[in-house]
């Protein structure tokens, strides 16, 4: 770990529009249950996660395991490494928080749980809350859209490889839902599948 740790990056310090956004799978038939998959995902975050897209590289913390204090450098194609912190570890659930010069200030969270009425059923779920570090990354990666596209197709496939990992088979493809609260309090909601 660094002699002095990267400072956090809440929203609050970010720049433009916060925007929510969640990506979900549902798996029926899973041959494990919703902790024994989130342990699987835990054990080695980075093989979830596309490489070409996003290159998780873990920075400080024990392998095989997670733990809040934990951080990982990200490459990501194009202008936006950054580095995360984990700040929480549950059974069926963890969080990162991103670091000072990441594109992104906020959190994201992963979790996977029982599947509303359907005992045999589970659904993995992202869900980030986050603005972009500052206007210029908020330009290229809102207005310009690369960012926007890159991260949509990250998390995706992050979802699809948990889904595969599960045993079972994906009851439909990747939802992404996406909240955009603009600065003037107001919202808006879109909803697309992957």
């Amino acid at each position: 770990m660094a002699d002095h740790p990267q400072a956090e990056q809440p929203a609050a310090q970010g720049a433009g529009p916060k925007l929510e956004r969640r990506y979900f799978i549902d798996v029926e038939r899973p041959r494990l249950t919703p902790a024994q998959l989130m342990a699987v995902v835990q054990a080695d975050v980075p093989s979830f996660s596309p490489g070409l897209l996003a290159d998780f590289e873990r920075t400080s913390g024990a392998a095989d395991t997670l733990r809040v204090g934990d951080e990982f450098h990200i490459k990501i194609l194009g202008p936006w490494n950054g580095n995360v912190r984990v700040t929480h570890v549950g059974p069926t659930s963890f969080e990162f928080i991103t670091l000072e010069g990441h594109p992104e200030a906020g959190r994201i969270s992963f979790a996977v749980r029982p599947l509303d009425g359907r005992p045999d059923a589970l659904r993995f779920e992202i869900h980030s809350a986050a603005r972009s570090r500052d206007g210029l990354v908020a330009f290229a990666y809102d207005t310009i859209g690369g960012g926007k596209l890159m991260q949509k197709a990250t998390w995706v496939e992050f979802c699809e490889r948990v889904a595969r990992a599960s045993g079972g088979q994906a009851l439909g493809p990747v939802t992404v839902e996406t909240t955009r609260h603009a600065p003037d309090g107001t919202t808006e909601h879109d909803t697309t599948h992957a």
